[in-house]
């Protein structure tokens, strides 16, 4: 009785039935191959993807090797790199760009054919990768075994001398009852090349937890709902521009009644409950890395950040609140429950009172 009210037993016995492997099996880090966009394709999304595989080069040994999908076409894949005939090869394209690579036969079927097991996927954070999900599932690589890396637990910025300085994002949360050290936002990876991604990170003074494809999924997921909410309850403040730590701060319940909507939304639609705790973690990663960070509502992320919870009847409401009344999103034509186009009440919590006074 005692081993089943341990949340994590039961965790590690699902892993290994679905596995059948009681470990993870880590490999080393080591040369691999970044696969980007050219500079000639230039907006808010790919130019933040472009800095993300060039961070990761940058956390390598000089070694990788950087290819666009047009060399890719006319270049031969290398046999090895480094001595290594096995790598792994990141694909840090926006999921705008992913799902026509994968779906692209010249490149896959003819150079990448006997590579795919060792393709790297990105997720997560509302600047250019967000959920994908729906992108994997519709290309087949929705698999146990795929790699998949969620990457908002650090930040990557110029340091002015033509280098990076690197930040882990991560925040702790104090000690478990087991004793050891809780923290939250820190990025995590799983498939068969997690070992390589963690290793590359660490040696960045970067945590990177490694997870079965089980776990993973609920902390994409959780990442997920951060992404949407946040940003959302922020943004529709339009006369009085909020951060992200604000919201954490002061919007408190606007966030919780919404989080508890999409849990139960999780758990009936996608047979997945989210880790307990999850409110705690969203709301201190919040209010540890939001101070500078500008509530936004980007059109070309919606997709990948609102689309799976618009079922979701408060979230929904808030929505169309955020494009009624707000000017928001003018652009976007999304779902709308019929609640939200008869004048129903919006979930949006007027004058709410902030510890600072303001309104």
């Amino acid at each position: 009785m005692a081993t089943w009210s341990d949340a994590r037993a039961v965790r590690e016995y699902q892993d290994f039935l679905a596995t059948g492997k009681s470990e993870i099996e880590k490999r080393k880090d080591g040369p691999c191959m970044i696969i980007t966009l050219s500079e000639e394709n230039n907006n808010e999304m790919i130019i933040a993807s472009r800095a993300m595989g060039h961070a990761l080069y940058e956390m390598g040994m000089g070694d990788d090797i950087v290819m666009t999908p047009e060399q890719l076409l006319i270049n031969e894949v290398p046999s090895s790199i480094g001595g290594r005939t096995e790598y792994p090869i990141y694909i840090t394209l926006p999921p705008t760009h992913l799902k026509i690579f994968l779906l692209n036969d010249a490149i896959i079927k003819t150079k990448l054919y006997d590579r795919t097991d060792d393709f790297v996927f990105l997720s997560g954070g509302g600047a250019c990768y967000g959920n994908i999900e729906k992108v994997l599932k519709d290309t087949g690589y929705c698999r146990d075994t795929t790699t998949q890396f969620l990457c908002t637990g650090f930040t990557a910025t110029a340091d002015g001398g033509g280098g990076l300085l690197l930040r882990d994002c991560s925040t702790t949360l104090g000690l478990a009852e087991n004793g050891e050290e809780k923290f939250a936002g820190e990025c995590a990876a799983c498939g068969k090349w997690s070992g390589a991604v963690e290793g590359r990170l660490e040696s960045n003074a970067i945590r990177c937890k490694t997870v079965f494809y089980r776990e993973w999924r609920r902390l994409m997921w959780e990442r997920n709902v951060f992404d949407a909410l946040f940003h959302l309850v922020g943004a529709v403040r339009v006369q009085t521009p909020l951060t992200i730590s604000d919201v954490a701060l002061y919007h408190g319940d606007e966030i919780s009644d919404m989080a508890w909507s999409i849990s139960s939304h999780l758990r009936g639609r996608k047979a997945l409950t989210l880790t307990y705790g999850f409110e705690e973690r969203i709301f201190a990663v919040g209010e540890a890395n939001g101070a500078n960070q500008p509530c936004i509502i980007r059109a070309d992320m919606f997709p990948y950040i609102y689309d799976e919870f618009l079922l979701v009847s408060n979230l929904n409401e808030y929505l169309c609140y955020a494009q009624d009344k707000c000017g928001l999103l003018p652009e976007i034509t999304f779902w709308r429950q019929s609640s939200a186009t008869k004048g129903g009440k919006s979930p949006f919590l007027e004058g709410v009172l902030r510890a600072d006074g303001a309104i």
